[in-house]
């Protein structure tokens, strides 16, 4: 579910940008910042789902979030897919949680050392273990195991761009994780972060699964930098995609929009209903659910039957108590 606006008419990525800056400001006026996972353990709970599912499902994983669910909640494989398939959703889930753990909770990182490269080899050992086990990749040799830097030349992307070879590899992620103390003086952080995402792919320093542990890396440091993570959704693929090699040829701007948007989407979706009270004035997008999604509830609005203001950003805000009253005021009318 995308943010309302965004849905009606793009609006200048600066704009994007902005909205995403006041609605995180906010949220560290009003709570402080990020709640951890232990203070807040339902809102981390479903962007766990969303994050394993999703970007398993860019790469081609098949389960649907009913049996990532499952499988991470009970434990249980239901369904007849793969082994494979199960382990690489709980492996990415494994390292999601180490993720949002590291990055809220105290520990040895600095703003000026956001990563160092014993955690980028941790998160790609715990997101590819599992599935390695029982379907290693057939071309790593014995120093090619998750947690290990490549040793294999890789293709050509598609576009034309290619990987630096494997022995430059550990000099090319020292100069990346350098590199990423630049976000304290960056005029836009998030197209900072989004262009570090993309160095990232580029030097693609490990066998397999360099998409997934960038975005896990993505995530933790957006989370270390004061953001909420973001989930790249599997509907998303192709424009993250297109951005991804727009990034290749030198513009950062359309990642960083889809990386703004993303976080912008997981505040409306997930953090702000759980901190918001029931009289306080949100946009729609945080009201939303599967059943009454931000379009019904703005035809609500339009036919007067929920109560809204309209802000000056040109977005209408209601409450929980009002869309409670709308509610009612259906079931009555039936």
């Amino acid at each position: 579910m995308e943010h309302e606006t965004f849905r009606r008419g793009r609006p200048p990525r600066e704009l994007v940008y902005q909205r995403l800056n006041e609605a995180v400001a906010e949220l560290n006026e009003r709570m402080g910042g990020l709640p951890s996972p232990t203070e807040a353990e339902d809102i981390w709970t479903s962007i766990w789902h969303q994050e394993a599912h999703n970007s398993t499902a860019i790469e081609g994983n098949t389960l649907v979030i009913q049996q990532v669910e499952i499988l991470l909640e009970q434990g249980l494989a239901v369904g007849n897919k793969e082994l494979r398939e199960y382990m690489e959703v709980k492996g990415y889930a494994d390292a999601a949680k180490w993720v949002y753990g590291q990055a809220l909770e105290a520990g040895e990182w600095k703003p000026d050392a956001l990563l160092n490269i014993t955690e980028v080899r941790h998160v790609h050992e715990l997101a590819l273990g599992p599935a390695w086990e029982v379907a290693p990749h057939p071309d790593a040799n014995q120093d090619e195991r998750p947690g290990s830097f490549r040793q294999h030349d890789i293709s050509p992307f598609r576009g034309g761009m290619t990987p630096p070879s494997w022995v430059q590899v550990e000099s090319a992620m020292a100069d990346w994780l350098s590199a990423l103390s630049g976000i304290r003086t960056a005029e836009h952080p998030i197209e900072f972060i989004a262009k570090a995402h993309g160095r990232f792919e580029r030097i693609h320093p490990f066998l397999d699964g360099n998409g997934r542990t960038g975005r896990l890396l993505l995530n933790l440091i957006l989370v270390r930098s004061g953001y909420p993570p973001a989930v790249i959704y599997k509907r998303d693929r192709n424009r993250y995609l297109k951005a991804l090699r727009k990034a290749d040829a030198g513009d950062p701007g359309p990642l960083g929009e889809l990386i703004a948007r993303a976080v912008t989407d997981n505040l409306y979706r997930f953090v702000v209903p759980a901190v918001a009270g029931p009289n306080r004035l949100v946009p729609l997008a945080a009201l939303a659910t599967k059943e009454r999604g931000v379009l019904t509830l703005r035809a609500a609005v339009e036919r007067g039957r929920l109560k809204a203001q309209k802000g000056p950003d040109g977005q209408w805000r209601s409450t929980r108590a009002w869309l409670d009253e709308y509610i009612a005021s259906r079931y009555r009318r039936s």
